[in-house]
């Protein structure tokens, strides 16, 4: 595990991964992240959508995968660290 990196999904997520998205399997899970940090208020957004499960797999985990996949482009010393700041502010 790493301090930034894509926060480890639930089963049944992660594991169904297709195409180029498959590559985020092959980084270390991070402590915090930036989808993580986009989606803070996750449990929040869940509690007020009308089928949880539904409103997860169509719009919360698609956009986790586009922002940690937009994040390996982005990974180095400095964006790691604005991240971790992030995370503690």
């Amino acid at each position: 595990m790493s301090f930034v990196g894509p926060r480890p999904d639930v089963p049944g997520y992660m594991d169904k991964l297709e195409g180029e998205a498959r590559v985020l399997l092959s980084l270390k899970p991070g402590i915090t992240g930036p989808a993580t940090l986009f989606f803070r208020n996750e449990e929040e957004l869940l509690s007020k959508a009308s089928d949880p499960k539904k409103y997860n797999d169509l719009i919360i985990f698609p956009k986790k995968v586009k922002i940690n996949l937009e994040y390996i482009n982005k990974a180095g010393l400095f964006y790691d660290m604005k991240i971790i700041i992030k995370t503690i502010l």
